[in-house]
């Protein structure tokens, strides 16, 4: 007689969150949600320090 598992709703939970393309499409999200708050933010600390990287990449035209 043979025994079969079958695997737990959380642990394929757990298979398919830590898969690469999952791992991949977060890291690229949250990069882009960094990089566009950074970008367009009115903060004046934080518009003062990326002002000039934000025109050199073409992203935002000068105001």
């Amino acid at each position: 007689m043979t025994t079969q598992t079958h695997p737990s709703v959380l642990q394929k939970t757990a298979n398919v969150t830590l898969s690469t393309p999952v791992q991949a499409t977060l890291f690229v999200s949250l990069c882009a949600l960094t990089l566009w708050t950074a970008y367009f933010t009115t903060y004046p600390a934080v518009h003062d320090r990326v002002h000039n990287p934000r025109h050199h990449t073409l992203l935002v035209p000068c105001h």
